[in-house]
Formats: structure tokens, sequence, C-alpha cells
């Protein structure tokens, strides 16, 4: 079941006006993850990448996801789909896979259990399409290609009239179209050594989806102990210990696995309130979980199980994570990794996010950008980087380096004396320091249909310091960065 638009009911986004919603970097490049009616019309589509989907929407307000937030939304819509299948398995807000074998047989048919989930989503007022088909892979795309449902009776045929585009990796797909390989049938028509040999790993997983072997499970038998579980003595209330704990769980089940060289496709949930009521939720991942992508999720899970019973006082006293589908999809350290330093450091880190505050530490990741201020996003610590443009792009208009040391969050005014458009003096404080030398000026257009006006920015040196200036069309000139 995927809800296509999902990301744009969040509150902040405008109902009266274009509105895209980006995703984290993907394949090279920031994308969109939904798009309000008029952005598809313009020639939006889902995966675009941002600088093209801005191009046809200029003015569109750019949102960037919030997979927190989507969460806590979506998880009422999982609670109503387990009313009637227990099992359903979470991939991330507005997509989860729902295992019907048993239900089909319950309910009498696979027409009568998608009318009756449909049914169910219908008179929530959800918006959605339910593809049915034999793997996650194809049923995905089944829904992505329905209008709202679609029932696949052979996978095969249905996967074989699919665009190599689906498999979702441009490097491999370029050298498919270039092969004469554009669709997953002509694709699983190659002899599947030739396809291994030449790609590696990728081309082999490509190989097996378009033949619609999914994802390859190692079907060992999972030994109960490869759940991790804590309970706690004194209830958990607190929003910031949880987390902690989830960081806590998911290091622990994620280093016990790769003890035994195993990783996990799906991770149960499971929290246990004051009250003696257990919930469970499955997450599903395309990939194999990693000890920061497990964490996000059980945060996610907690965060939005724990604020839809705000004002109940439930505090927590379990929370245990149960892996399964183990696959041996091994990592490959390289021969310097000290593994240990990095999980102890990991771990400091994530006991002092408990004790000032989530918001209190953050790690910086670079982004594309014309200025300085720009070009550095901010995240939480242990929480997935969304970067909205990407380092590699042309910004034409960018400042030219070396980059400033510091850059002020909110650029203060600086008062500097001009003669007939040359810095003459700064002042500092309480004294003025004569320019050494300077360069520019080098005009920076605003962004004009939000008001923004241009600007022309200087390099200036002086004896106490070298400067970033903007000066703006009034005369005004503000501080934007300072160099070492």
């Amino acid at each position: 079941m995927w809800c296509p638009d999902w990301p744009l009911g969040r509150p902040d986004a405008p109902s009266d006006e274009t509105v895209l919603v980006i995703g984290a970097p993907e394949r090279g490049a920031s994308r969109v993850v939904a798009a309000s009616p008029d952005a598809y019309g313009a020639g939006v589509s889902l995966g675009m990448a941002r600088r093209e989907a801005e191009g046809l929407c200029p003015g569109a307000t750019v949102l960037d996801r919030d997979l927190g937030e989507e969460t806590r939304r979506f998880d009422p819509i999982v609670e109503l789909l387990s009313e009637i299948i227990p099992r359903v398995e979470v991939s991330e807000p507005g997509l989860v896979f729902i295992p019907v074998a048993g239900a089909i047989r319950y309910y009498g048919g696979e027409e009568a259990i998608v009318e009756l989930l449909g049914g169910k989503l219908a008179a929530a007022g959800i918006s959605h399409r339910l593809g049915l088909a034999d793997g996650p892979f194809a049923a995905f795309w089944a829904a992505r290609t329905a209008g709202e449902t679609q029932i696949v009776t052979d996978t095969p045929a249905f996967l074989a009239q699919l665009d190599v585009a689906t498999l979702g990796h441009d490097d491999l797909i370029a050298t498919f179209r270039w092969l004469g390989v554009d669709t997953l049938g002509s694709l699983a028509g190659l002899p599947r050594d030739a396809i291994a040999s030449r790609f590696g790993p990728i081309g082999l997983q490509a190989h097996r989806l378009a033949h619609g072997e999914d994802r390859m499970i190692d079907p060992r038998e999972i030994p109960p102990e490869a759940a991790v579980e804590s309970t706690f003595e004194d209830p958990v209330y607190s929003t910031d210990q949880l987390a902690f704990s989830a960081k806590q769980l998911a290091a622990r089940l994620i280093a016990d696995l790769r003890a035994r060289g195993a990783a996990p496709y799906r991770i149960t949930v499971i929290m246990e309130g004051t009250d003696g009521v257990v919930r469970e939720r499955v997450w599903r991942s395309a990939d194999p979980f990693t000890e920061a992508a497990l964490a996000d999720r059980v945060w996610w899970q907690l965060r939005a199980w724990t604020e839809s019973d705000r004002g109940s006082q439930r505090g927590i006293v379990r929370l245990k994570l149960d892996p399964s589908d183990l696959s041996d999809d091994g990592r490959q350290l390289s021969f310097f990794v000290d593994e240990t330093s990095r999980i102890e450091a990991e771990r400091a880190i994530a006991r002092i996010q408990t004790l000032v505050g989530p918001d209190a530490v953050l790690q910086a990741v670079p982004q594309g950008g014309r200025m300085p201020s720009e070009q550095v996003a901010w995240h939480r610590w242990g929480e997935e980087a969304t970067v909205s443009r990407p380092v590699g792009a042309p910004w034409p208009g960018a400042t030219p380096s070396p980059t400033p040391a510091l850059v002020p969050p909110e650029p203060p005014r600086l008062e500097v004396e001009w003669d007939e458009g040359t810095p003459v003096r700064v002042r500092l404080r309480a004294r003025w320091e004569p320019v050494l030398t300077w360069s520019g000026p080098w005009r920076m257009t605003g962004n004009w249909w939000k008001g923004e006006g241009s600007v022309d920015r200087y390099q200036i040196v002086t004896s106490a310091g070298a400067f970033l200036c903007t000066v703006d069309a009034s005369g005004i000139t503000h501080l934007a960065g300072v160099y070492d």
C-alpha cells in the first residue's frame, strides 16, 4: 500500500501554493518525494532532481522531508491496516508491505482482501494505491503503476514490461541503455553469469529482480538470543531518554549480528507501557539495516507511539528489537579502522545528547550554495542529514575562494568608509582600521520572487583581520564572514 502524497500532509505545507517536498540526497542529488497537483501539471515527477523541479516551478515552496513527523502521522494508518492483517511491515511513512497469503484464504480471495483494504482506507479519507504481486519489488511497482488498485497474476510478465529505470541505479541504467537493454524483460533474457561478471553484485541483484526473484534472504534459523531488550525499573517518560535507549539497542543488535556475520532486513520494534499494553511494529529495509538507519527507524516509531499517547501519562517499562530476514552480506572494514574507538565515541556523544537535549548536539555536512552561510547543512547528531543543495552542482555567482573560517548565523552590520567605490577603512568596535587591500565587487542577484534584492560582495583585508562583506542597494554593509 502506497500513499504517494503522504509527505504533503504535514501541517506547514500550504494548501494554496505550489509545494515540493525534497528527500535526502539519493543517487548524487536531492530528489522530489512529493509535490502538489499543479507541480505535477508543470512537469514535475517523483524522483526528479531538485534543481530540475525548481526550474519547472521557480516560485514553489520547497520543504525538506521530515520522516519523524511523517511516521507520527502515519502510525494510525498502520494500526488501521493491522486490524485486518496483523503483520504489516513499514518500509517508510506512506509505504507498507502486507503479507496476504493467509489473509486471502481467510477472506476468500485476492479481490476480497484488496477490496477490504481499499474500503478501510477510503473510509478513513486516505488517498492510496494498492498493488498485489509476488515480492516487495513487484508489489511496489504494481502500486506505483496502478490507477488505484492492481492485482498482478503473472509477476515475471508484469516485471518484463517495466523500464530499467525502476532499478534506481543511474550509472547501471545508463550502461544498460547504451547496450540496448531498456526493459527488465530484455535484462532477464541476458545470461546471469555474464551480468554478474560485468556488473558485480549490483548487476546480479538487478538480474534477480528482473526475474521476479526478490531479495535473496539467508534461510538460516534465527536464534532467539539475537533479539535485544531493555527493561526499566523506573518507567521512562522522557523522549530524550527513549531516543538514547533506542540508539543503545540498535548499536547492541547490529554489533551482535555483525559478530555472527549477519545483518537484518526486517526488525520488529516492541514497546511495553506501565499499563501492560504491548505494541509492536515491523520495519523493512530494501538493504540490510545499518546501526544509524535502525536507530532512526526505532526512534521514529517510539516518537509516533509516545506522541499519540500524549496526556495519558503512560510510562515505558520495556523496549525490544527482534530481527528477522537475516542476510550474510558482510561489511568489509579497512585495515586501519578502529571499530572499538568509533563505538565508544558514538556512545559518549549519545550520552551528552541525552543530558543536553537532541537539539543541542548538531552535526554539519557540506552542501552547495553561493554564500558561505548556505554551504553547510546542520542536523541532529544521529539523524539522517537532509542536504537540499548538492555540493557538486554548478553554482553560478558563488563567492570566490578562500572560504571564511567564521560565518555568523545572522550577518551583523559593519561600518565601512568608502571613497568613490573603494573601501578606505573599517570600524572595529571603538577604532578605525585602514584597509590594506581588497577585492570585488561580485554581484549576487537575490531571489527576486521572494522580494530579495541584489548585493555586492567584497573581500577586505586590514591589519586586524580579513573580512567578507556584502553591500546592498541602499549602501548598508554587513559582515558575512571572517577569514582565518
